[in-house]
C-alpha cells in the first residue's frame, strides 16, 4: 500500500502491536478492508504531521461572490453558449430544470470516477421478455432540454471502462459493501454489470468449489450428502454443522452405488448444468455482500421490542452546532402610505372608476400572441355583475342560495386567466370566499380524492367555472357532471358574462374596511397527501399586497409579465392581487403557451417593456436552451426578474446560466431577485433589487455532510459534497422572524444550526379552515429558548422552510420540512437526491429528469425510494447501469444508502395539475404495490443497518442460562404426553387370534364372506368396484400364484406394487402378504409428464432392490415406451407382471411369518426437504397400529368411512389398504385426482351415504375451499347435507393449517357441518400415526404463541391478536398405545412443559428402522433407537424430526385426567437457520402471501445463507415488479430478515406433493439450474 507512506521504525512498540494485531485480522477475514484501513489510519494519526484546523460557526461561512457585474461568464455559471451550440432545444433526455447545476454535475462524475478503480459487479435482474411493454411517449410535456455534463464520446469512453471492469475478479468488490457494517455510512453499488451469459474467471473458480457441495440433485429423490458445507459468506454466526438438523438427509438413498459420479448427478433432467447462470448471479450477489465477522454476544439474546433493534451509536465525530442562540431578525416597518386603499375590493372600485381605460390583464392564446385585454373598467363591471348574481340570481328572495361568508369553489383552466380575475373579485364583492382548485380532468386524478377532502372541510356546495370548461369536464353518459371520487356534492355555476344580470340601480356591493375575516382559502398539498385550505383573512390579503409593493418597490401603471399559476402562491399574490392594488398591466403567460414555445415570455417582455418578470426557476431553463431562434431580444427594461423558486437550494446555477445568456440582451445582474414563500406565511422573504454595479450577494458554499446532521460547516474537504445556496434577501416589511428545529418543541437554533423558518407577520394566512387542531401546531407557535421557556407573547407561523440566517440578516433556504427525509438520525433533502441522480447522465434512461424521491418507515426506521421515468428507447443494460450509477453517487455524496430504485415506463407517474411528479400519490402506489416498475433495484443489505446482532448458539449443557435453553429444572413438569393404555382395553375377535393382516383377511373371507369391504367411486360417483371379503381373498391368491410362478420370487424378496389409486392395488398388496414377499406401494407415473415422474419411480424400484413390478396393462406399456426410454434405461427394469387377466389358480399355500417381528411391508415418501426415505414396518407394528386407529375412531364392520386421499405411503396408505381388512368397517375409496374433474365429488359421497367418518388430504381440503367456496347455495339446492358428518381428519406429516381448516369449517357450516369436525392428524417418517382426533378426548385446543420467541427456539404464549403472534392447533389426540416426550435436540434431555423441542416418540407402531442398503447402523440407532440423556434412560425411542411442544390443558381426556395437548410447530429438516435464529418456511410465506393481492402461493429457501422467495403472481405480469418491494418490506418487517433474491413466477410452479405439501428442495434445486422460466428474479443488495 502506497499511501501508507509512513516510517514505522519510530513508533512505540505498542503501536506496532496493535498495527501486527491489525494486519492479523485482515489476513484472517475478521475486519474488512475499509475497516483495516480506518482502525491503522486512526492509530498512526497521533504520528502524522496535523493540518491546520478549521474554525466552525457561521462567522466563518466562506461567501464566494457571485458572478460578476462583466459579461464574462463565472466558473459556476453553466456551459457558456458555444457549448450548447451543437444542441436543439428538443434534443433526448430533458434534465429537470429545477435541479441544474453544473458544479453538481463535476463533483457526480468526480465521486462517480472514484469508484472506477473499485468496481463492483451487480447481478443484473433477469427478465422475461414478454414482461413489459412500454406505455407510448406522450407528447405534451415540457420542452426537452437536454444539459448532459459529459460529451456522447465520453459515455463510450465510460462504457468500455465499465465492460473492462467485467473483467475484473469480483473478490476485489468486497470493500464497497463492508462499509455499512463500520458505522453511520451505508453503501450502495458500483455500476458494472453482468449479463447473462457472461461468466468471469473468479466465477469459474467459485462454480468448481461449490460444484460438488452446493445443490441437491434436482429431481428431489435424493439429497447429496457431501463433507464440505456451502461456504457461508453472510452469516456472521461461525460455522458449524449442527449434529441434528444435517443428519435427517444422509440415510436417504442408499441406491447409487458410491462410484458414481458426483457431476452426473448434477445434471439436471434435461442436462442443463445445475450451476447455470442463477447461481453465476447469486454468486456474484454473494461476492457483494460478504461482511466481517462479528464478535460473538456474550449473553442470552432477549427478544423484546426494545433489543429487536440495533440502536446506532452516536459517532463522537458528528459536527455539533457550536454557535450562541439566534436573535429574532426584524424585517423593515411597513410605511404608511396616505392613499392605500382601507380593502382591496375598494382599490378595484377606485381603479374601475377614475382609470376604467388603463389595461388590468392581457391574456396569451396558445402560440404566444395577444388573446384579449381586459380593462380595469371591465374587470370592476363584470365583477359587479357576478357579486350581484351570486347573491340575488342563484335561488329565491327569501332563500338565496349563497350568504356572506359562504365558500364557493373556483375551477378555471390556466389558459383562461381573465374569467379567473373576474370570477375571483365577483366573490370578494360579494363577501363569499373564494377556495381556486385545479380543474378535475378524470376521475382517475392524482390526489383528487384529497382535494375532495379540501372541499369537504371548507363546506363547498357550489363551484363556478366557464362554459368552455365545463363543457370540458368528465360526464355520465346521461350528460350530468361526474361524481368525483371523495368530492362533495356541487352545484355548478357558470360565469360568463351572457349569463350574469346587471346589478339594478339601487344595489350597491358592500366594501367594508379590511377586517379579520377570511378573504379566500388558497390549497395546500401536506408531505402526507392531504390537501389543507390555509384561509388569508382581508387584513392580511391587503397587509401582504402592501409588504410587496414596499419590497418590490411597485409603481402605479407598470407592466408585470407573470409565468407562475395565477390561483395560488406568488402567481396570486403579485399577479392578482398586488397587481391591481397598483394599477399595474398583468400579462399572462400560462404553462401550455410554454409548453409550446418557452421563449414566450421573454418576448413578452421585450414587446411590452415590462419592469416586472415573474418566474420559476424552469421558466429560465427553458428560455435558454430555446434563446438561439430569437436574437433581437432586449430585457434592458426589466428592473426585477423574481424567481419564485429561489429558495431551492438548486436555483443558484439557473439563475447563473440564465445571466450568463441573456447580460448580452441587456439583463441587469442586480435585477434578479430570488424569493421564498410558503402557503402558510405568505412571502417569507426577497431579494430587492441591488444598486447598478454593487457587488452581487455572496454565496453560502456549505458541506452536505454539516447538513445533513443540521449543522453549517463550511465546506473545505471533499469539494464533490458541497452545496452551493444563494440567498433570498431579507425579511418581509413589518415581519419578525426566528429559526427553531423542526421537530420536537420549538426550540431557538443556534446561528449554526439549520432549522424551520417561522415568521411573526400580519401578512400571513390564519388558519387551516375547518381544522382548528392542526392549525395550533402551525399557525400559533411560540418559540422557545435552550431552558424551554417562551420567548414571548407573540405567536409565529411555521413556514415549513428549512434554512438559516446569514451576514448582513440575508435568509438561506436549504429545502423543505416535506421533502426531508430522516434516515437513522440524518436529514436529506429529497431535492438534493433528485439533483445528484439527474447528475448522473440520466440522458439514455430518465424520461424528461422525471424523478421521484420519497421514504417509506420499514423495520423502525425511514427508507429512501426513488422512482423515475424511464425512456421508452432506453435499453435493459442502460438503465440498469445508470441504476447502479445513481446508487454510487448517493452514497458518495450523501452517504446515505437507497433501499428501492425503481424505473417506471414514460408518462405513468402521477401528475399534479402543471405537470410534476404527483409525490404522496407515487408513495401511495408503491406500497400498494400498483406502481408497475419496469425496472427495479432493492438494496436492504446495504440499507438496513439495524438490525439486531446475530444470535451466537449457547454453548450446550446445564447450566445457569438452563431455563433459557429449556433444559429441565427440579420441579417442572416434564414436557410429555400418552394415549390410552392398549393392553387395558379388550379387542374380543382379533388382537389375540390374529397377529397378521394375511390371517385377518382369511378368517373375513371364511366367517363373514359376502360383507362389501371397499367400494371405489369414479368421478360422477358411481361405483367402479366393490370387494366383499371373500373376492379380495381370492383375487390375492391369484396375484400369489402369478408371483410364485412367473416371478420366481423367494421368500423376503421386495415387490413393487405400481398402481392407480383403487382395488387392484389392495388385492396385489394381500397378494405379496400370502407370497411371503414384502411389498413396495409406489405411485405410478403421470403419463403427461414422463421426464419428471419415472425417474422417481426408477429411484424407488432401485433403492428397493425389487425383485419383480407388479402393475397393470395399460402402465407395463407405459414402463416399456419410446417415451420412457428417453428418460430413464427401460432395458433394465425388473419382472414385470401385469395382473389385469390373471389364471385362475391357487398357490399350493399361503405363507405365515415366523415372528411378528418380520417385516410386513416398506413405505417410500420423498420428504418436502426432497429426500427418499423408505421404513421398515414390521407385522407386529401394522396390527399395533390398526388396533390403535380401531379403538380411537371408534370403527366395527357396520361402519362406513369415506377416504379421499392418496393410497401410497404414510397414514393414507394404512388407512385405504389394512384398517377395514383389521377392523372391518366398510372403506368408499375416492380417488383424489377424480375431484379435478368433479369437485363436489367428495362431499356429495358424504351427503349419500351419510358417512360419519372421513379422512381426506389438505389438497382435497384446499380444492374445495378454493373451488366450492362459492357455490356452496347451489350445492345446498342440490340436497347436499353434511351434518352427517362426525369427524373430518385431515391426514398430514406437517403443522396444522389453521387458517385452511378454519376457512372449510366456515365456508360449509351453510350445509351442516359441525364446527368441531373437521380436526387433524400427524404422522412421521418414524412412527406413521402419532395423532389423530378420534371421537374419544376433547376438542383439539389452538393456542397463540409469539413468533419472535419461537425463532429463539422457545414457546410464549400470549393472548389472541398480540402483535407477531402464531395461532398453532393441537395436532389431534395422541394414539392410544402412544407416547411422545419434547427433548431438547442437542443435549438429548427432556424439557418441561411448554418448552419448543424435538417430538420423540414410542409405541408398538413405531417403524423398524430405515431400509438401508449400506447399513448405516449409527444413523438408525439415532433415529429409531435413541435414548434420552437422564430422565428415564430405558425406554427407547424414536426421533421425528419435528419440533413441537406439550401442553397441559384445563381440558379433562376420557379417563378424567387433564388432557396433554401436542403442538406440532415444523419440520426440523425444513427450518431455516438465518442470523442464528430458528425460521419455518411456511410463517415467513404467510406474511409474504398477505404482501399483495396478486400473490397466490409462495415458497421460501435459503442458499448459502441468501433467504429465496419464490412467488407467484396471479395477476398480469406488469405486476411483477410491485411485489419485490413489498415482498421485502414485509418479511424484513415481521420476520427481521432480509430478502436476497425474489423471484415471480407463473402459477402452479411451485411443486406440491400428493400430501398438499410444497416441495421446496424441489424448487431450489429447478431454480438454481434456471428451469423455472421465472416472469423476474430479482437480487436484492
Amino acid at each position: 500500500m502506497a499511501e501508507r507512506g509512513v516510517d514505522l521504525a519510530p513508533l512505540p512498540k505498542e503501536v506496532k502491536d496493535q498495527l501486527a494485531e491489525l494486519e492479523l485480522e485482515l489476513s484472517e477475514g475478521d475486519i474488512t478492508q475499509k475497516g483495516y484501513e480506518k482502525k491503522r489510519s486512526k492509530l498512526l494519526a497521533p504520528y502524522i504531521p496535523q493540518t491546520q484546523n478549521v474554525d466552525p460557526g457561521l462567522q466563518s461561512i466562506q461567501l464566494a461572490p457571485g458572478p460578476g457585474a462583466d459579461s464574462s461568464p463565472s466558473p459556476d455559471a453553466g456551459p457558456s453558449a458555444s457549448t450548447r451550440q451543437h444542441r436543439s432545444h428538443r434534443s433526448g433526455g430533458a434534465r429537470d430544470d429545477r435541479y441544474r447545476s453544473d458544479i453538481h454535475t463535476e463533483a457526480v462524475q468526480a465521486a462517480l470516477a472514484k469508484h472506477k478503480e473499485e468496481k463492483m459487479a451487480l447481478p443484473m435482474p433477469t427478465k422475461r421478455r414478454s414482461a413489459f411493454v412500454q406505455s407510448p411517449m406522450d407528447n405534451c410535456t415540457p420542452p426537452d432540454t437536454s444539459s448532459a455534463s459529459e460529451d456522447e464520446g465520453s459515455l463510450r469512453r465510460r462504457q468500455a471502462a465499465v465492460s473492462a471492469a467485467l473483467v475484473q475478479s469480483l473478490q476485489n468488490s468486497e470493500f464497497w459493501i463492508n462499509r455499512s457494517i463500520q458505522g453511520s455510512s451505508t453503501s450502495s453499488s458500483a455500476s458494472s454489470t453482468l449479463s447473462h451469459g457472461e461468466n468471469s474467471k473468479s466465477h469459474n473458480h467459485v462454480q468448481s468449489q461449490n460444484q460438488s457441495n452446493a445443490l441437491a440433485d434436482v429431481l428431489a429423490h435424493t439429497r447429496i450428502e457431501s463433507s464440505n458445507v456451502p461456504p457461508d459468506v453472510t452469516s456472521t454466526v461461525p460455522q458449524e454443522r449442527n449434529s441434528r438438523v444435517e443428519t435427517g438427509p444422509s440415510p436417504v438413498v442408499r441406491g447409487m452405488s458410491r462410484g458414481q459420479s458426483r457431476s452426473s448427478m448434477m445434471e439436471t433432467a434435461d442436462g442443463v448444468p445445475v450451476h447455470s447462470r442463477v447461481s453465476t448471479k447469486i454468486q456474484q450477489l454473494l461476492n457483494t455482500l460478504k461482511r466481517p465477522k462479528r464478535p460473538p454476544l456474550t449473553d442470552f439474546f432477549l427478544d423484546d421490542a426494545e433489543q429487536i433493534v440495533e440502536v446506532p451509536q452516536p459517532d463522537p465525530n458528528t459536527p455539533r452546532p457550536e454557535g450562541r442562540q439566534i436573535i429574532p431578525v426584524k424585517g423593515e416597518p411597513l410605511g404608511v402610505v396616505s392613499n392605500w386603499p382601507p380593502a382591496l375590493q375598494a382599490a378595484l372600485a377606485r381603479w374601475g372608476a377614475t382609470q376604467a381605460k388603463s389595461p388590468a390583464l392581457t391574456a396569451l392564446d396558445i402560440t404566444g400572441k395577444p388573446l384579449y385585454t381586459l380593462t380595469y373598467g371591465k374587470l370592476w363591471s363584470r365583477s359587479l355583475k357576478l357579486a350581484y348574481t351570486l347573491l340575488n340570481k342563484l335561488g329565491t328572495k327569501t332563500e338565496p342560495v349563497l350568504k356572506p361568508g359562504d365558500r364557493v369553489a373556483l375551477v378555471y383552466p390556466n389558459s383562461d386567466p381573465g374569467m379567473f380575475w373576474v370570477a375571483f373579485y365577483g366573490c370578494l364583492l360579494a363577501e363569499v370566499i373564494p377556495v381556486p382548485i385545479e380543474v378535475p380532468l378524470s376521475q382517475k386524478d392524482a390526489g383528487s380524492q384529497q382535494i375532495g377532502f379540501l372541499l369537504g372541510s371548507c363546506g363547498v356546495s357550489l363551484a363556478l367555472t366557464s362554459e368552455v370548461c365545463l363543457k370540458g369536464l368528465p360526464k355520465t353518459p346521461s350528460g350530468e357532471i361526474l361524481q368525483f371520487k371523495g368530492w362533495p356534492r356541487l352545484r355548478w355555476v357558470v360565469t360568463d358574462t351572457k349569463y350574469l344580470t346587471k346589478p339594478s340601480k339601487d344595489w350597491q356591493p358592500h366594501i367594508p374596511t379590511a377586517n379579520t375575516d377570511t378573504a379566500y382559502i388558497e390549497y395546500k398539498a401536506s408531505k402526507e397527501g392531504t390537501v389543507m385550505g390555509v384561509a388569508v383573512s382581508k387584513i392580511s390579503m391587503l397587509t401582504h399586497c402592501q409588504a410587496l409593493t414596499q419590497a418590490c418597490n411597485y409603481c402605479e401603471g407598470e407592466t408585470l409579465v407573470n409565468v407562475l399559476d395565477f390561483k395560488k402562491d406568488m402567481g396570486l399574490w403579485h399577479g392578482v392581487l398586488t397587481s391591481v392594488m397598483n394599477r399595474i398591466h398583468t400579462i399572462s403567460v400560462p404553462y401550455s403557451v410554454m409548453k409550446a414555445c418557452p421563449l414566450s415570455w421573454v418576448q413578452r417582455v421585450h414587446n411590452s417593456k415590462a419592469r416586472v418578470a415573474l418566474v420559476k426557476c424552469r421558466d429560465l431553463h427553458w428560455a435558454m436552451m430555446a434563446h438561439r431562434d430569437q436574437k433581437d431580444i432586449s430585457l434592458s427594461s426589466l428592473r426585477m426578474l423574481i424567481v419564485a423558486d429561489g429558495a431551492n437550494p438548486w436555483s443558484v446555477s439557473s439563475c447563473d446560466a440564465f445571466l450568463n445568456v441573456f447580460q448580452s440582451h441587456g439583463l441587469k445582474p442586480e435585477i434578479i431577485c430570488p424569493c421564498a414563500s410558503s402557503p402558510e406565511a405568505m412571502t417569507v422573504a426577497i431579494r430587492r433589487p441591488g444598486a447598478r454595479g454593487a457587488p452581487l450577494p455572496a454565496r453560502a458554499i456549505l458541506s452536505m455532510g454539516g447538513l445533513s446532521h443540521g449543522v453549517i460547516r463550511v465546506n473545505t474537504e471533499d469539494k464533490n459534497s458541497a452545496l452551493t445556496v444563494q440567498d433570498v434577501g431579507h425579511v418581509m416589511p413589518g415581519a419578525l422572524m426566528c429559526i427553531v428545529k423542526p421537530d420536537g418543541p420549538p426550540m431557538l437554533c443556534k446561528t449554526d444550526e439549520i432549522g424551520e423558518i417561522v415568521l411573526n407577520s400580519r401578512a400571513g394566512g390564519t388558519m387551516y379552515y375547518g381544522l382548528p387542531g392542526v392549525t395550533k401546531n402551525t399557525f400559533e407557535v411560540i418559540p422557545v429558548n435552550s431552558g424551554g421557556t417562551p420567548i414571548g407573547e407573540i405567536p409565529f407561523t411555521r413556514t415549513g422552510l428549512l434554512g438559516f440566517v446569514g451576514p448582513g440578516s440575508l435568509v438561506f433556504v436549504v429545502g423543505k420540512t416535506e421533502g426531508l427525509l430522516s434516515v437513522s438520525t440524518r436529514r436529506h433533502n429529497a431535492d438534493d437526491l433528485v439533483a445528484t441522480a439527474l447528475a448522473v447522465e440520466p440522458i439514455k434512461t430518465v424520461y424528461r429528469g422525471r424523478i421521484a424521491v420519497f421514504s417509506v418507515t420499514v423495520f423502525y426506521d425511514e427508507r429512501i425510494v426513488m422512482v423515475a421515468e424511464q425512456r421508452p428507447d432506453a435499453s435493459e443494460e442502460d438503465s440498469f447501469q445508470w441504476m447502479s450509477r445513481v446508487l454510487q453517487a448517493i452514497d458518495s455524496i450523501h452517504q446515505v444508502g437507497l433501499y428501492c430504485l425503481a424505473l417506471v415506463p414514460a408518462n405513468t407517474l402521477p401528475k399534479t395539475p402543471l405537470g410534476g411528479i404527483h409525490i404522496c400519490e407515487t408513495k401511495q402506489r408503491f406500497l400498494e404495490g400498483s406502481l408497475h416498475p419496469c425496472n427495479i433495484l432493492m438494496c436492504p443489505h446495504t440499507c438496513v443497518t439495524n438490525l439486531p446482532k446475530p444470535r451466537q448458539k449457547q454453548p450446550v449443557g446445564v447450566g445457569p442460562a438452563s431455563i433459557m435453553v429449556g433444559n429441565l429444572i427440579a420441579g417442572k413438569r416434564i414436557a410429555q404426553a400418552a394415549g390410552r393404555e392398549l393392553a387395558l382395553i379388550e379387542d374380543q375377535d382379533l388382537s389375540r387370534k390374529h397377529q397378521f393382516l394375511s390371517e385377518a383377511l382369511q378368517w373375513r373371507a371364511q366367517s363373514d364372506p359376502d360383507h362389501v369391504l371397499y367400494m371405489l367411486l369414479n368421478a360422477k360417483g358411481a361405483a367402479v368396484s366393490t370387494a366383499t371379503c371373500l373376492q379380495l381373498h381370492k383375487r390375492a391368491e391369484k396375484i400369489t400364484a402369478a408371483l410364485l410362478e412367473r416371478g420366481g420370487i423367494n421368500t423376503g424378496d421386495n415387490v413393487v406394487l405400481l398402481y392407480p389409486p383403487g382395488i387392484d392395488l389392495i388385492a396385489s398388496f394381500y397378494g405379496c402378504l400370502y407370497a411371503g414377499c414384502i411389498p413396495v406401494t409406489v405411485r405410478p407415473p403421470h403419463p403427461q409428464n414422463l421426464t419428471a415422474t419415472l425417474p422417481t419411480v426408477r429411484m424407488i424400484i432401485d433403492v428397493s432392490k425389487a425383485a419383480c413390478i407388479l402393475t397393470t396393462q395399460a402402465l407395463m406399456k407405459t414402463l416399456r415406451s419410446k417415451e420412457a426410454a428417453a428418460s430413464v434405461n427401460v432395458k433394465t427394469w425388473p419382472t414385470i407382471i401385469d395382473t389385469d387377466d390373471l389364471p385362475r389358480k391357487r398357490p399350493p399355500n399361503i405363507y405365515k411369518p415366523p415372528t411378528a417381528e418380520m417385516l410386513a411391508y416398506l413405505d417410500f415418501s420423498v420428504s418436502t426437504t426432497g429426500m427418499l426415505t423408505g421404513v421398515k414396518i414390521s407385522h407386529a407394528a401394522v396390527s399395533a397400529l390398526c388396533r390403535s386407529i380401531k379403538l380411537q375412531c371408534e370403527l366395527y364392520s357396520s361402519r362406513q368411512v369415506a377416504i379421499c386421499l392418496d393410497p401410497y405411503c404414510g397414514l393414507g396408505f394404512v388407512l385405504w389398504c389394512l384398517s377395514s381388512v383389521y377392523s372391518g368397517h366398510q372403506s368408499i375409496l375416492i380417488p383424489p385426482m377424480e375431484l379435478e374433474s368433479s369437485l363436489p365429488l367428495w362431499l356429495s359421497t358424504l351427503s349419500q351415504y351419510k358417512i360419519r367418518d372421513t379422512f381426506c388430504s389438505y389438497s382435497v381440503m384446499e380444492l374445495c375451499t378454493k373451488g366450492l367456496g362459492t357455490q356452496t347455495e347451489a350445492l345446498k339446492a342440490r340436497g347436499l347435507n353434511l351434518s352427517c358428518v362426525r369427524s373430518c381428519v385431515v391426514v398430514a406429516e406437517e403443522r396444522p393449517r389453521l387458517s385452511l381448516t378454519q376457512s372449510f369449517s366456515k365456508l360449509f357450516k351453510d350445509l351442516g357441518l359441525s364446527p368441531r369436525a373437521v380436526s387433524t392428524a400427524f404422522g412421521s417418517r418414524v412412527n406413521l400415526a402419532i395423532c389423530l382426533q378420534g371421537t374419544a378426548g376433547p376438542d383439539p385446543s389452538t393456542v397463540y404463541v409469539d413468533m419472535k420467541s419461537l425463532r429463539h427456539d422457545r414457546v410464549r404464549l400470549v393472548e389472541r391478536g398480540a402483535p407477531q403472534s402464531l395461532p398453532l392447533m393441537e395436532s389431534g389426540t395422541i394414539l392410544p398405545g402412544v407416547r411422545v416426550i419434547i427433548v431438547n435436540p442437542e443435549t438429548k434431555g427432556p424439557l418441561g412443559d411448554s418448552h419448543l423441542g424435538e417430538i420423540w416418540v414410542t409405541s408398538p407402531h413405531n417403524a423398524s428402522g430405515y431400509y438401508t442398503i449400506y447399513g448405516e447402523e449409527s444413523l438408525q440407532a439415532d433415529h429409531f433407537n435413541t435414548r434420552l440423556s437422564f430422565g428415564e434412560p430405558q425406554t427407547l425411542w424414536a426421533r421425528t424430526g419435528y419440533l413441537g411442544f406439550v401442553r397441559r390443558t384445563e381440558l379433562l381426556d376420557a379417563s378424567g385426567d387433564r388432557h396433554d395437548a401436542l403442538f406440532v410447530v415444523g419440520s426440523l429438516d425444513e427450518t431455516l437457520e438465518l442470523r442464528g435464529l430458528r425460521y419455518h418456511p411456511i410463517d415467513i410465506e404467510t406474511s409474504v402471501s398477505r404482501a399483495h393481492r396478486s400473490i397466490a402461493e409462495s415458497a421460501v429457501f435459503t442458499w448459502t445463507n441468501l433467504l429465496v422467495v419464490v412467488a407467484e403472481l396471479s395477476g398480469s405480469e406488469q405486476e411483477a415488479l410491485d411485489l419485490v418491494p413489498l415482498v421485502t418490506n414485509v418479511v424484513l418487517e415481521e420476520h427481521h430478515l432480509i430478502v436476497g433474491v425474489v423471484v415471480i413466477v407463473d402459477p402452479g410452479v411451485i411443486p406440491i406433493n400428493s400430501r398438499g405439501e410444497k416441495q421446496r428442495m424441489h424448487l431450489r434445486d429447478s431454480f438454481l439450474a434456471d428451469q423455472l422460466d421465472p416472469i423476474y428474479v430479482a437480487y436484492n443488495m
